[in-house]
Order: C-alpha cells, then sequence, then structure tokens
C-alpha cells in the first residue's frame, strides 16, 4: 500500500475497509437466517455474490492510494449500492418488502456515505445519506415511513459526523505539510549557510580587510565585496514566509532590505500580518528608505527594527542623515511632493494605524509605524 507520511485521512479509509466486509458479513448472516422467508432464494444468492465483488473492488480501491484521491470511485460505490439494494425485488416481491420483509443488503448500504464523506467532507456526506435513503424509502414506501426514519436518521448523523470529522482532519494534514516543508527549508538553509560561512564570507572579509588595505581602486573592490558580504548574511538569515491563519510573516518581507547602510533588526519568531497589511506596511518602509537615500546624506546609515506588541506591530526606522524640519516636510507636501503624506502616512492610515515622525536638522529622521492586529 503506498503510503502518505502526512495523510491524516488513512485511518478513516481503513475503517471504512473493515466496515464493508463486516457489515458484507452482516447481510451474509441476515440471509442465511431468513432463509426460510425469502421467496426466490437464488435471487438473494446472486444480489451477495454481486455484493460482495464489488466490496472485494471498493475495498481495494479505498486500500490504495489512487482510490482515496478519486472521488469517482465513492460516486461509483454509491450507484452499485443502491443498485444492490433494488436487487432485493429479485429475492423478494416488492408487496412483501413494504410488509415488513427486509431489503437483504442491510446496513452495508451506509459505505458509500461514509466514503463520499471522507472524499467531500459533510456536503459528500449528505448527498450520500440522502441518496440512500430515497432508495430506501422508495423500497419501503410511505407505510413504512416510521420503520425507515430511524434508519434516515442514521445514516444523516453517520454522512455529517464523518464528514466535518474528515473536512477537520484534511486541514491538518495541509498544515502538517506547510510546517514539515517550512522544517525541511530550514534544514537546508543551515546546512547551506554553514557552507557558505567556512568558505565564501570568509574569502569576502579577506578582500574587504586586504583592499582597504592596499587602496586606490582596491577599495572599490573592497566596497563590492562588503556589499556582496551583507547580501549573504541577510540569505543565511532569511527564513520562509510563515503561513498561518492565512497571515504572512512580516519579518520574512523585510530581511531583504538589508545592505550594507541599513540593518534589520527582527524578532527570532515571525510576526503574522494579514498579506496586504504585511504589502502596504513593506510598502511603506521601502518609501522611508527611498528617502533616507534621497535626502539624508550620503554616508547615512539606517536601522529597521521590527517589534511584536501583541495587538499591534511597530516598525522603526531611523536614521542618522542631516535630518530636517516638519516645516520642510509640510512644505514637501503642498508643493505637490506625495511620499511622505501618501506613500507612507497614507498607507499606515489606510490600514487604521499611526504613522509618527521626529527630525531635527543634524539629528536625523525616525519614523514609527504602527499597525494594529486585526
Amino acid at each position: 500500500m503506498e503510503r502518505d507520511p502526512v495523510d491524516l485521512l488513512q485511518p478513516l479509509w481503513r475503517a471504512l475497509v473493515v466496515f464493508r466486509l463486516i457489515t458484507f458479513g452482516f447481510a451474509c448472516f441476515g440471509v442465511w437466517t431468513r432463509w426460510d422467508a425469502i421467496v426466490h432464494p437464488y435471487g438473494a444468492v446472486l444480489q451477495l455474490v454481486v455484493m460482495g465483488v464489488w466490496t472485494v473492488v471498493s475495498s481495494i480501491g479505498y486500500s490504495r492510494r489512487w482510490g482515496r484521491r478519486n472521488t469517482r470511485l465513492a460516486f461509483a460505490d454509491l450507484i452499485i449500492t443502491v443498485g444492490c439494494m433494488y436487487a432485493t425485488l429479485l429475492a423478494q416481491p416488492l408487496i412483501h418488502i413494504r410488509g415488513g420483509a427486509s431489503v437483504l443488503t442491510s446496513i452495508w448500504v451506509a459505505g458509500p456515505v461514509l466514503a463520499l464523506a471522507i472524499s467531500r467532507g459533510r456536503d459528500g456526506g449528505l448527498l450520500g445519506a440522502v441518496t440512500v435513503s430515497m432508495a430506501l424509502l422508495s423500497l419501503r414506501g410511505v407505510d413504512q415511513l416510521g420503520k425507515v426514519l430511524g434508519n434516515v436518521q442514521l445514516l444523516l448523523v453517520a454522512g455529517l459526523v464523518v464528514g466535518y470529522a474528515a473536512s477537520t482532519l484534511r486541514r491538518a494534514g495541509e498544515r502538517l505539510r506547510e510546517a514539515i516543508a517550512a522544517e525541511s527549508a530550514t534544514a537546508e538553509r543551515l546546512r547551506l549557510s554553514r557552507s557558505i560561512h567556512d568558505g565564501v564570507l570568509q574569502v569576502l572579509a579577506q578582500v574587504q580587510r586586504r583592499g582597504h588595505a592596499i587602496g586606490g581602486e582596491a577599495v572599490e573592490l573592497a566596497e563590492l565585496a562588503a556589499e556582496q558580504e551583507v547580501a549573504l548574511r541577510t540569505l543565511m538569515s532569511s527564513r520562509p514566509a510563515a503561513v498561518g491563519g492565512g497571515r504572512i510573516d512580516l519579518c520574512a518581507q523585510l530581511l531583504p532590505l538589508a545592505t550594507t547602510k541599513i540593518d534589520v533588526v527582527v524578532p527570532a519568531v515571525p510576526v503574522l500580518l494579514p498579506p496586504t497589511a504585511a504589502d502596504e506596511l513593506v510598502a511603506a518602509v521601502k518609501e522611508a528608505l527611498s528617502n533616507v537615500h534621497k535626502h539624508a546624506g550620503a554616508e547615512a546609515r539606517t536601522w529597521v527594527v521590527v517589534e511584536d506588541l501583541d495587538d499591534a506591530v511597530l516598525v522603526s526606522i531611523r536614521d542618522d542623515g542631516i535630518g530636517t524640519t516638519p516645516a520642510l516636510l509640510e512644505r514637501a507636501r503642498t508643493d505637490g511632493h506625495l511620499g511622505v503624506s501618501q506613500s507612507i502616512r497614507g498607507r499606515i492610515t489606510d490600514l487604521g494605524g499611526t504613522a509618527t515622525v521626529r527630525t531635527a536638522p543634524g539629528e536625523g529622521t525616525e519614523w514609527e509605524l504602527k499597525v494594529n492586529r486585526p
């Protein structure tokens, strides 16, 4: 049997196979105990043969991955099971069935209800239960409605409960796959990081030292080596965008912004936000960094710090550049420069957050972008 290490539905499929085999045995026992009361015994034998063959076929299918992944097998099971129910007419006249004689398929008919519930969730279970119930009602007739109602209730409850359980397990399996993939990616990143640290980073560090020592054109080579070292260190420290309840990791999106003049400091654990909020916050940070590059001076350094405040997320962008004054920022807005008013403040305001700036000539500029968690 092919195995999927994160297929949490496997126990349900195995239970279904066992259920099918046991209930077929019950059907055979029921025919044996009612043999003298059956009008056409050999019709009952033919019905049991068909049921037995299909029990084997469907059990093999549900035991293998292709059968569990193929909803058409469950629908075929439903159609053939309903056909087997009507095959009771080969053994008992319709008038006898409506007079109280048993439908020889017995509880075996619940098999496709459970199969559809596992395969398609609650809706599949309900579809199977309603279909089998309508077939049973057509055989029994309205005069036997009270007797049929109990079986209908059991079929509906089984379809709902198993369908809900299957849907819950399927969602859990998807989260488990994501966690395994993230863990594998992290392990591979750590392996590569060790290799890079032992080789490439040491070479780049040596190029930086030798370049500055030699001077002249070698200084430019040293600066390029420094940029590549920062890029590699950023790649080594990056992490996959953690997904949790439809949210993404803000830190994973901000870490790639680090350069030789930009330090990005983030918590050790993911800071989860809805994708729209995370994207807008990152765009505002990029606009703030763009302003630093344009106005703070060629030698200005910038620090981006992320803080998780439980009910909110605070991102600080601080530089040690030449700074400015609030009056000059306001004049820039009135002159039509919308980088601060729209690209930064506008984005954060649309998210229901706040954007605060502190600046003064010679003291650099600091932005605090605060976004509340929904």
